[in-house]
Parts: C-alpha cells; structure tokens; sequence
C-alpha cells in the first residue's frame, strides 16, 4: 500500500463516498442478486447509484467536479466491504 490510505481505505474519495453515501445504509444483496454477488457488479451498482445522486443535485461545473470526485472512489473496494458485511451479519 502507498501513503496516500485514509482511515484503512484506500484514498479519501474511497473513505468519504462510503462515508457519506453508503455507511449505515441497510445493504442486502439478495435484494438484487438471489446469489453472493461478484463484487464487479454490486461496485458498478454503487458507482451508478452515486452519480444518479450527485447528477440530481449537482450541474454544470459542480457536477463535473463532483464526477471526478467520484471516479477516485475505490469502488470494488466498498463493495467488497459491504457484501462482507452482510454476509457476516447473516452467518
């Protein structure tokens, strides 16, 4: 890992957009996928559900820095987190 971790993940963007979009939010997978899901799929899921967030409150200028914001964001890494944690509650 390089120096640029923040709080255990991988840069601030990560560790901020889990933060503030998806930390304390009920996550159940099964809702979506009757399987475990591939973590590919439930970060393409996250990252879509986040720029519909931002793209709905943000325009012009705003929202092209808030996209790059967003494409910092390790998103597998947020969804392995948050597959891991419902499969942990669940066991």
């Amino acid at each position: 890992m390089s120096g640029n971790t923040f709080n255990g993940w991988t840069n601030y963007a990560t560790w901020r957009v889990n933060l503030e979009m998806f930390d304390g939010e009920a996550f159940d997978p099964t809702d979506i996928w009757p399987e475990r899901p591939e973590v590919a799929e439930v970060a393409d899921s996250l990252k879509a559900m986040a720029e519909d967030a931002v793209a709905a409150e943000a325009k012009g200028f705003a929202l092209d820095y808030a996209l790059a914001f967003l494409s910092d964001a390790n998103w597998r890494e947020i969804a392995s987190w948050m597959i891991d944690a419902h499969y942990e509650e669940e066991a």
